[in-house]
């Protein structure tokens, strides 16, 4: 292809992404509002930067690889959910049917990389030691930092008895461990329940905010004592999975009025989630509830609304930031855009994906994330990373516990 036509092609293509964010319909251009006219003035030092590329750079550049990379970092800049994919990685992107084997890993992209949000327990992740916060270089022989988020997904699931190697970043140690998993069928277990301090503190852990998982805690919420000795302890930590409907409902359960969660966009009508007093199941009982930088979408959603609520404590740790809805654009050449097109809101107005939610009681967790470890030997293959010391004390749960025990039922 000669070099005017590549120009011409990367340079239409960045115009495509450009119009589609503007909202610019194929019959045409509305009238320019300014922030249109600064967008479109980027299209000119978008044009001068391609040109040098073509003209000036020390090779031949793939200029499929640049466009593809310009329009990745445009989307990722954006925030971990937005995407390009291209016309290939889409066609597998509709293809997935969902429902394949896993290795328990819930990721987002942080630092140009995908970043490990929470760890399902009992899984292969799990017994791996693969914990929160942790980075996952590459997956295979692909490079994260060059994966959209939905293909970064895409790649972890597969058939059940299949590996998938990682190279793994942890804190405080400088080359990745390589760690080879085997996909098993995704399997979560039900709601766990505990009775705490004499049978007074009913202590519920979900895995998934998903309509099972929901309908497990609005049964057992029933089942309490109405004489109104019973306190609730709800542990969100690592939950990131789910639904926002199912969050939305969990909330009700304990608010009988007030705000939920605000959904808001660009082109997205505002929308307050508010809670319904025939959907509420107890709004006595005194609530805490557990978060960490592991608990991230549907469960923040819950956790922001009792906060500002003013309906529960939260304590342990701010959580991940995520909250926002997406949509699919498909362009004319295959490709397509996964663009967030709203975000969730708290009802004090807090973006969750912006700004996470903050415990009013912040207590880190205890969970060694790795001793120091130097690797000037080099890079260390490994197939799990040294076992995690065993941890005799939860330390947010022990102060959950005492802030219940000295409330009044």
């Amino acid at each position: 292809m000669p070099k005017i036509s590549k120009i011409l092609l990367l340079a239409v293509s960045v115009v495509l992404v450009v119009t589609v964010f503007l909202g610019v319909n194929s019959t045409g251009v509305s009238a320019a509002s300014e922030p249109q006219d600064g967008a479109y003035r980027q299209i000119n030092v978008y044009s001068e930067v391609l040109r040098h590329i073509q003209t000036d750079y020390v090779e031949q550049p793939n200029i499929t690889a640049v466009t593809n990379g310009a329009l990745r970092g445009l989307l990722e800049s954006l925030d971990a959910d937005s995407s390009y994919l291209t016309a290939e990685d889409y066609k597998a992107y509709k293809a997935d049917k969902g429902g394949k084997a896993q290795v328990g890993i819930n990721v987002s992209k942080r630092y140009g990389y995908a970043s490990v949000v929470s760890v399902v327990p009992g899984s292969p992740a799990d017994k791996a030691n693969i914990s929160d916060g942790d980075i996952v270089e590459a997956i295979g022989p692909a490079d994260t930092r060059d994966l959209s988020l939905a293909m970064i997904q895409l790649l972890l699931q597969g058939q059940p008895g299949s590996e998938l190697t990682l190279s793994v970043v942890r804190p405080r140690k400088s080359a990745p461990d390589k760690i080879v998993l085997t996909r098993v069928a995704p399997s979560l277990p039900p709601v766990t329940e505990t009775m705490y301090e004499n049978s007074s503190i009913l202590y519920l852990k979900p895995g998934v905010l998903d309509h099972d998982h929901v309908q497990q805690i609005e049964v057992k919420l029933k089942s309490m004592p109405k004489a109104g000795n019973k306190k609730v302890l709800l542990d969100l930590r690592d939950v990131a999975a789910g639904d926002m409907a199912e969050a939305t409902r969990l909330a009700n359960f304990f608010l009988k009025d007030g705000t939920i969660a605000i959904l808001e966009g660009q082109k997205v009508q505002k929308q307050t989630f508010t809670a319904e007093a025939s959907k509420s199941v107890n709004v006595s009982a005194p609530v805490v509830v557990l978060v960490n930088r592991g608990t991230a979408g549907p469960a923040e959603l819950v956790a922001a609304a009792l906060l500002d609520n003013k309906r529960a404590d939260l304590v342990g740790e701010k959580t991940f930031g995520e909250g926002a809805q997406q949509k699919t654009f498909e362009l004319p050449d295959g490709a397509a855009l996964i663009l967030s097109v709203a975000k969730y809101a708290s009802p004090s107005g807090k973006k969750l994906q912006d700004e996470g939610v903050t415990p009013g009681v912040v207590v880190a967790s205890n969970v060694d994330q790795g001793a120091a470890v130097d690797d000037e030997a080099g890079p260390v293959e490994s197939q799990a990373a040294p076992t995690k010391p065993s941890v005799t004390v939860d330390e947010q749960l022990s102060k959950a516990l005492a802030l219940l025990k000295n409330k009044a039922a």
